[in-house]
């Protein structure tokens, strides 16, 4: 199955985006952090997995520091899910798939 792509989101798009994706899993990440490189294939794996009832997008933080700073991101990585742009979970640091898996099966069940 071909993966979806991941959006890349920006201060100057992000209320956009998170408006237009019903459920929406955003990466907060650096290119200097180790973990963050560790969880990206995860995601990736995650967005084709997910197809059609999540999206995945990732914010730099160094980039856009409006959005990490609303979200409250003091360290990374931070998955936050969004439905309908309102934040339903939150999970912080490099975590195995299966627990990633978990938290997204248990947003979509209750939407």
């Amino acid at each position: 199955m071909a993966g979806q792509a991941i959006l890349t989101l920006t201060d100057a798009d992000f209320d956009t985006q998170a408006k237009a994706h019903p459920v929406l899993l955003v990466d907060f990440w650096a290119e200097w952090c180790g973990p963050c490189r560790m969880i990206a294939p995860i995601l990736e794996e995650l967005a084709g997995e997910y197809a059609g009832r999540l999206t995945v997008g990732k914010v730099n933080v160094d980039e856009n520091r409006q959005t990490a700073a609303r979200f409250g991101v003091r360290s990374i990585p931070t998955l936050i899910i969004l439905r309908g742009g309102n934040r339903v979970e939150q999970v912080i640091g490099a975590h195995p798939k299966a627990a990633l898996k978990s938290k997204i099966d248990q947003v979509l069940a209750s939407a």
